[in-house]
């Protein structure tokens, strides 16, 4: 067994391999860009080599400055993780040339694989359902617009290195194929230096279903159940779960043999998913090979008990594979949220910065029907330290919470990387009660300074359809085609969110009215009436009179009385905590609480179950008072082109003086390895040009103006 490995990659996945790592007794090199040097996963490595600049073109895809660091610090090993250079056949062969060892396939598997066109040849020999549509590369995007006619839309069109979303778009008619085609080509050259683009016919009402495969060096290839993918937002995987709630044992059976045979006639070593698209009737047919890591792994680890890094290491040090197929388990129902740092109000925009807070919910993934496992002391920006995998955390029978993230409170997240923050499983006995656990566990996840993705997570989880299991690739697409709004999560219980309010403030008041030194007569003094005051779109019909009643400041209870009802909430708050747990009428709940929000410092903010509500809650008096407050109108900023996001600007379409129409693209700006098209909304003459390209935008930079 190895006793030094080094981990490729940065963030999470890093995290990850270390703490599988430390548990096998291996240590650990990390390496590190400029933007990581202050990074989590440097902190847990045994050491770390600095590799470069921030952009990982310069840094963490140097393929040259990795090695180099394996043998600098004796490390005998290397682990990718995902993405950067994990599916790289050139770097996995360099690895195996220096004498080290390529914790991944070998590098031939790889080749085979990675390229979509010929790992589709590979897989029809293997006798593998696959995909009608043309494998070879296609030149020009007139000849793709002709090839998708004769496949007949709609079709998918695809760099053959893509991965993780990029270098994909759908198109239903021939506008869409011509652009899409230039956009694959673009991003495709861009993130893998690999221009070549294929089209397929697109599966309408499809499945996004995959097979985990594990593989050794003795020729022992066992699939380890399904995944089920298919909520997606533009091809990105949003949420993930194991099994999947729609396909048949028998379904199940034959993609998972049919994933073994392909993983066979490659030769397969290591942990590796073969993707499936699904119909509506269960037909399935092979999309492509991962050869690496799965991001959404931690959930087929809970169901299975198994840890999919270990495996890893193991069979890349030449041991057998410690189970048959016969051996796999399928216990409990386990669910993975991707939280991303995007902003869901404004459609799903990057958002990068300090994290200001940082506090996941506590892991809790312990033995079912045991207690569970007493509290460490406190970690950074955590309510208390990560269970070590092999410790409770991903085995089979254990249910609970398990946070995977490379983040920690006061870290940035820099814009030269993904948008991702953690990943957040739970593990339950069966998929409603994950569902509910999750839920649970989105309103104890506290992140400020970035924007995140967890209301929008919140409100897939309740809807029905979600719920149901009744759902497809394109579920977000169909039911948010507006983009997602604060109006698109409707609480179950509005009133709970205006008499958590009325608490949270009277909780404040109380310990006003109880600092000492107040002049006699003078002091604070708090009445049992107030209003509630809602602010913003979400809040617009909120202007609710509330009573007070029975505070109790030893025992933090009081009871409100609401338009809507009686509710009775005991909490030991801190009045500084982002998270409130309690009970409201003796039901347990976890929620979040913002004060001095937007620039109003009396503004108390609300998150539960995903609905944000502002308010203010202020005395009868202050609130006639407030409604003779005079309205400040924003200024008006129609005639300019605004950056929505930080990132870089790598193309100005437009010029002084030029004619624009509505709909006509002006600059492109990039961030978090993705294109952002600018488009203007109105007709109109450029005026000024505000920023070059190459510039370093930040949110609402005038780009252009407008005459």
């Amino acid at each position: 067994m190895f006793t030094k490995i080094l981990i490729a990659n940065r963030g999470e996945i890093a995290c990850r391999v270390i703490l599988t790592a430390r548990k096998m007794g291996i240590q650990t090199v990390a390496v590190y860009s400029d933007a990581d040097k202050d990074a989590r996963h440097v902190e847990l490595a045994d050491e770390a080599v600095h590799i470069g600049p921030a952009p990982s073109r310069d840094s963490y895809l140097q393929a040259d400055r990795i090695i180099a660091a394996a043998k600098q610090t004796g490390a005998q090993a290397i682990h990718p993780g995902y993405g950067f250079l994990s599916e790289n056949a050139g770097f996995a062969r360099r690895v195996e040339e220096e004498g080290l060892v390529f914790i991944g396939p070998k590098h031939y598997s790889i080749a085979a694989m990675g390229d979509k066109i010929e790992s589709k040849k590979l897989a029809g020999a293997a006798g593998v359902n696959c995909i009608p549509g043309v494998n070879d590369a296609i030149e020009t995007a007139e000849k793709a617009v002709e090839i998708a006619k004769g496949i007949g839309y709609p079709v998918m069109i695809k760099a053959s290195a893509g991965g993780g979303g990029k270098g994909l778009r759908v198109a239903f008619n021939d506008k869409e194929a011509l652009e899409g085609f230039t956009s694959c080509r673009n991003e495709a050259r861009n993130s893998f230096g690999d221009d070549r683009v294929f089209i397929e016919k697109f599966v309408e009402e499809p499945r996004h279903i995959e097979i985990q495969l594990i593989g050794d060096s003795h020729g022992n290839v066992i699939y380890l159940n399904e995944r089920e993918c298919s909520i997606q937002r533009r091809h990105q995987k949003v949420i993930e779960e194991a099994p999947s709630p729609f396909i048949s044992e028998a379904t199940r059976k034959a993609m998972g043999e049919q994933a073994v045979a392909l993983a066979k006639a490659v030769k397969y070593e290591s942990a590796g998913t073969v993707e499936f698209v699904v119909g509506k009737d269960q037909s399935f047919y092979f999309l492509e090979m991962n050869t690496r890591l799965q991001v959404e792994h931690p959930v087929t680890e809970c169901i299975t008990g198994l840890d999919l890094v270990e495996l890893m290491i193991r069979v890349a040090a030449g041991e057998k594979l410690p189970l048959a197929q016969k051996d796999v388990q399928r216990k409990g129902w386990a669910i993975e949220c991707r939280i991303n740092a995007e902003d869901p109000f404004r459609n799903f925009l990057p958002s990068t910065g300090r994290l200001v807070r940082f506090q996941p919910p506590r892991e809790t993934m312990f033995a079912a029907g045991e207690p569970s496992p007493q509290p460490s002391p406190k970690g950074r920006g955590s309510e208390s330290p990560p269970l070590p995998l092999g410790e409770g955390r991903g085995e089979g029978g254990f249910y609970g919470v398990r946070v995977d993230t490379g983040v920690q409170d006061g870290g940035e997240i820099p814009m030269f990387y993904d948008s991702m923050i953690a990943k957040l499983i739970v593990h339950g006995t069966d998929r409603l009660d994950a569902i509910a656990k999750m839920r649970e566990a989105l309103n104890s996840f506290v992140i400020r300074g970035v924007s995140s993705n967890i209301p929008f997570q919140a409100a897939l989880l309740a809807h029905p359809k979600f719920v149901a299991g009744d759902f497809n690739t394109g579920f977000i697409a169909e039911n948010y085609a507006q983009g997602f709004r604060a109006e698109d999560v409707p609480h179950d219980d509005a009133g709970f969110l205006v008499a958590l309010a009325a608490y949270v403030n009277r909780r404040l008041l109380g310990r006003a009215a109880g600092i000492s030194g107040q002049l006699p007569g003078h002091g604070v003094t708090v009445a049992e009436e107030f209003v509630v005051i809602g602010l913003g779109e979400a809040g617009k019909n909120i202007h609710e009179a509330v009573t007070v009643r029975d505070y109790q400041a030893k025992s933090g209870s009081s009871r409100i009385e609401t338009g809507a009802g009686s509710y009775e909430i005991c909490s030991s708050w801190h009045l500084g905590g982002a998270r409130i747990r309690g009970t409201v009428n003796g039901q347990p709940f976890a929620a979040q609480v913002e004060r001095g929000v937007g620039r109003n410092p009396l503004a108390i903010r609300i998150a539960h179950n995903g609905t944000r509500l502002d308010t203010l809650v202020l005395s009868p008096r202050a609130a006639q008072l407030h409604a003779l407050m005079p309205y400040k109108a924003p200024p008006d900023m129609s005639r300019f082109v605004l950056s929505p996001m930080p990132g870089l600007l790598v193309e100005v379409a437009v010029q002084p003086g030029q004619k624009v129409q509505a709909g006509e693209r002006v600059a492109v700006i990039e961030a978090m390895k993705m294109e952002n098209v600018l488009f203007a909304t109105a007709d109109g003459v450029v005026g000024k040009v505000l920023a070059a390209k190459g510039e370093s935008l930040s949110v609402d930079q005038p780009i252009v103006e407008f005459v």
